[in-house]
């Protein structure tokens, strides 16, 4: 039974799409919601996923043909029938050239006895567990070296921070190596096991003995061995035929090129599938490149900080099929060779001796396989802390070592942090007193007496902000607010809103939530300028200035005016925590027809921002603080401690004047000060 793949509807007015990449290919095994394709259209690149798990049986669109939306792309089987035939050939037609990548890890055969020898292993790794999950904890292992295991039969148990779950086996064999321990923490993509056929772990052990017997014949070998060691050395990381170039995807509508800002992986180093290999930064997003091949990185061909276009070759990798001119090599000085390959024994003992000359380049995987199972080993006696844990304890100023985790074998997670942070402002408040007057002390920073060059989006700030200036008429209206109702109204609800919506209710989601409903009322300051005709947008999509250690970026939130305050408080958060996670996509930085930026949320208490074109207005929301004023008592003036903030409009004056700034302030304080938000709730 086979299933149709289809190119699914990706947006109101998307009504077809470009085929970029297959990222599957025929008889490759898929699991459920694994993507198959990378598909661009005129308003987003996504990926598309299978609807099934199963092998792919046929591609029926080309890489770079366009097909409209609902027309078919692939078909995947359910594995019964078409995934066991073309097994047979692909085991049968490769036998030879197997031989020798069976020979050349001989040497390493003795560091795992006979599971790790299989020439056909296929690597397991942490899938994809939801949007925002980005590692998992090895709970349990249900299989061990050398049992054997069936296609989707569970191997291992993982635990995150949104769900547990099993992980199947994406092939039938043997269970040659387990590379996590349990209650590892390992990132998705990782390499967890590798399962095999089990077949090519017997051909290695009968070899290993052969190349022992016939010593004798060892001085005939070894000056085709010494020739081939140093071709060994200097062929192996470029040598490979069958090397992929990896380029710079498109990352965008409007983007054209990408600044290399570092590189994950260096010459030499195994990729996987998928793997980041680079961080790429562009005028509209940071992003990684994955590699789009397993294998070995041969060439990186443009450095640090150098900016390509996109489609420009940034590295090659191979499939670490070298071994093969090795094979051809013998061949050619010793014809002889290839009659006794026929007969059985007698070719493969010199060809034994020839990874002997490796045997270094052998040892140093054994290395490296060693130190998984030693770290556990090392760090027994403390509970590993993920970096986003650590990153999380610091920014709240909690001490790990006195946190209890709840997490599996007592890891700490972030809801342990975050418990952790709610109860230390009671028991810690009065013991840091006397530690107050250090606590003023700044740090000096490490860029004190240096120089060093602008990122890539700094760059784009700078010229933009001049562009900005230059063309526009800027200037900025600010108002007062008394906020003391809606602080009230804030505080008799926060917990609530916390309990059902699970954010917290900020002053930021009122201030946003009044400024689009105003802009709804006045849409002069929601509009752009387009040469001489001025344009209105129908939907209020408000840009959210997110401060990150790179830099400041402005994330929309579409539809802003439509939204209620779980929604916005929502929005905001998730578009702030994938700004500084690095996680954005171009989509979402595009778009946006006014920005609020919090300068409050530093201290200060208002600025005149700047409007960056093609918007026409920004505003800006000061902190909010207490001070004595004026207010009525039984409708006579009286002094009390009053809640006020700062909101300051910038605007552009060749469409907008001052009365129009006035009145869309006017608007939005007294939507402020009212504090009439309870059916706004969205609870």
């Amino acid at each position: 039974m086979s299933t149709s793949v289809v190119l699914p509807a990706l947006g109101e007015s998307v009504t077809e799409g470009t085929v970029t990449r297959w990222l599957k290919q025929v008889g490759d095994t898929v699991e459920v919601d694994e993507p198959l394709l990378e598909v661009s259209t005129d308003k987003v690149d996504t990926e598309i996923p299978s609807p099934v798990a199963g092998v792919l049986q046929s591609i029926a669109v080309d890489e770079d043909e366009t097909v409209e939306v609902g027309a078919e792309l692939a078909t995947i089987g359910d594995g019964s029938g078409s995934s066991e035939a073309p097994a047979a050939p692909a085991e049968e037609a490769p036998a030879a050239p197997e031989a020798p990548k069976a020979e050349a890890e001989a040497p390493a055969a003795p560091a795992s006895d006979a599971p790790a020898a299989s020439g056909d292993a296929t690597d397991v790794t942490l899938p994809e567990l939801g949007e925002s999950v980005t590692e998992g904890t090895v709970t349990r292992w249900l299989k061990q070296v050398g049992d054997t295991v069936d296609v989707d039969e569970p191997l291992l148990e993982i635990s995150t921070d949104k769900v547990d779950t099993e992980v199947p086996s994406p092939v039938a064999g043997t269970v040659l190596e387990l590379l996590a321990a349990e209650d590892d923490t390992v990132e998705v993509g990782a390499v967890l096991a590798r399962v095999g056929s089990g077949t090519p772990a017997t051909a290695p052990q009968e070899e290993a003995p052969k190349a022992e017997a016939p010593q004798a014949e060892a001085p005939q070998a070894e000056a085709p061995a010494a020739a081939e060691a140093p071709k060994a050395e200097t062929e192996a990381p470029a040598a490979s035929g069958d090397a992929t170039d990896v380029t710079l995807p498109e990352l965008g509508e409007s983007v054209t090129e990408g600044t290399v800002t570092r590189w994950l992986k260096q010459v030499g180093d195994t990729v996987d599938v998928d793997e980041p290999l680079l961080e790429i930064s562009t005028d509209k997003v940071d992003t990684e490149v994955p590699s789009p091949v397993a294998g070995t990185v041969l060439e990186l061909l443009a450095a640090e900080d150098d900016t390509v276009e996109v489609g420009a070759v940034l590295a090659r990798v191979g499939s670490g099929a070298p071994a093969a001119p090795k094979e051809e090599a013998p061949k050619a000085e010793a014809p002889k060779a290839e009659a006794p390959k026929a007969e059985a024994p007698k070719a493969e003992a010199p060809k034994a001796e020839a990874p002997k000359a490796e045997a270094p380049k052998a040892e140093a995987p054994k290395a490296e396989a060693s130190k998984p199972a030693q770290a556990p080993a090392a760090g027994a006696d403390t509970v590993y802390v993920t970096p986003l844990v650590r990153k999380l304890a610091a920014q709240h100023g909690v001490d790990l070592a006195s946190v209890s985790g709840t997490g599996v074998g007592g890891r700490i997670r972030k809801d342990d942090v975050l418990a952790a942070a709610k109860s230390a402002p009671t028991g810690s408040a009065s013991a840091p007193a006397p530690a107050a007057a250090p606590a003023t002390q700044l740090e000096t920073s490490e860029l004190r007496g240096t120089t060093q060059p602008m990122s890539r989006l700094r760059k784009v700030v700078s010229s933009r902000a001049v562009e900005s200036l230059n063309t526009t008429a800027q200037l900025t209206t600010i108002v007062e607010v008394d906020v003391t109702k809606l602080a009230q109204f804030r505080d008799q609800n926060k917990n609530e809103f916390l309990e059902k919506s699970g954010q917290k209710l900020s002053f930021l989601s009122f201030f946003s939530l009044a400024a689009v409903e105003a802009l709804k009322a006045y849409p002069i300051i929601n509009s752009t300028l387009d040469g001489e005709n001025i344009v209105y947008p129908e939907q209020e999509n408000l840009s959210i200035a997110v401060d990150t250690p790179k830099g400041l970026y402005t994330p929309v939130l579409r539809d802003a005016s439509s939204k209620s305050l779980a929604e916005i408080a929502s929005g905001i958060a998730d578009l702030a925590a994938r700004t500084r996670d690095g996680k954005l996509k171009p989509d979402d930085l595009a778009g946006g027809t006014f920005t609020i930026t919090n300068t409050g949320s530093r201290g200060a208490l208002f600025d005149t921002p700047l409007v960056f074109l093609p918007q026409s207005a920004i505003l800006g929301t000061g902190i909010v603080y207490k001070r004595p004023g004026v207010t009525k008592v039984d409708g006579a003036d009286a002094i009390g401690v009053r809640s006020y903030v700062y909101l300051a409009l910038s605007y552009d004056h060749r469409t907008i004047d001052g009365a129009d700034a006035a009145r869309y302030l006017s608007a939005v304080k007294n939507r402020l000060e009212e504090a009439n938000f309870a059916a706004n709730l969205g609870l």
